[in-house]
């Protein structure tokens, strides 16, 4: 199985900090954001990684990482030219690096401490499928995509900032999908905003009944505003010192 970390985007969230770098290089508490979810696939087992970026920043991660030594994996480089092409549109930039495995894919800019180890090798022994991942917050916000399970663990709706929330579950943006996963980004067609939206991808899955879910403890999506940033450092300094982390 391989791993695909996506550090793309323009982050225009949270400029004037990303004038200077890519946002999934800012710091969090003492490392720099990318170093939790390559410390996560590296947990899990991982040992081939395809980092994607923009045009502006790709030689940033290079500089920093290099080619993976440093966590005991091989890690590739992959630009996404159109920085708001969606996640799926820079999933798709891994086909020629999968080369028909499955892929664990997580967003750079998601900070937690959830051992994916078991999740993967479960996942590697299914013969089709994709996995989500969900943690219980206050989903009345909006702010996040909803997950409806039943009560065996299998997903019947994911729902984008619905209105009216089936669950308290929100969606990650950690995603495990076999190799159909390429055949169906090629399907998709841009959404209003002009991507290529995840929860359309996702809904393939969906639709032929093959997408499940787990639930973990605690997550940050620490690249969409400022307080997030300010949270995902705070935490994470609480846990560095707690001996959690």
């Amino acid at each position: 199985m391989k791993g695909v970390i996506l550090a793309g985007g323009l982050a225009t969230r949270l400029r004037p900090l990303t004038w200077v770098t890519n946002k999934h290089l800012l710091p969090i508490y003492n490392k720099p954001m990318v170093y939790y979810p390559l410390e996560t696939m590296k947990k899990a087992g991982i040992k081939e990684v395809l980092l994607t970026s923009s045009p502006d920043h790709a030689g940033h991660f290079a500089n920093l990482l290099g080619a993976g030594e440093e966590f005991d994996m091989k890690l590739y480089y992959a630009v996404q030219k159109n920085p708001k092409g969606g996640i799926a549109d820079a999933i798709s930039l891994a086909k020629e690096f999968v080369k028909g495995e499955k892929i664990l894919v997580i967003l750079g800019d998601n900070i937690f401490n959830f051992n994916l180890q078991d999740a993967v090798k479960d996942f590697e022994k299914k013969e089709k499928g994709a996995m989500v991942f969900g943690v219980r917050m206050d989903t009345q916000s909006r702010q996040y995509g909803v997950i409806e399970l039943d009560n065996k663990g299998k997903v019947i709706s994911i729902e984008e900032k619905p209105e009216h929330p089936k669950s308290d579950i929100a969606q990650t943006g950690i995603y495990m999908y076999d190799s159909r996963v390429f055949s169906f980004v090629e399907s998709l067609t841009p959404s209003a905003r002009n991507e290529l939206e995840v929860t359309d991808l996702n809904n393939f899955y969906l639709k032929d009944g093959t997408m499940t879910c787990r639930i973990i403890d605690w997550w940050i999506d620490a690249g969409t505003s400022y307080d997030e940033l300010l949270k995902a450092n705070n935490l994470v300094a609480q846990k560095v010192k707690n001996g959690e982390l």
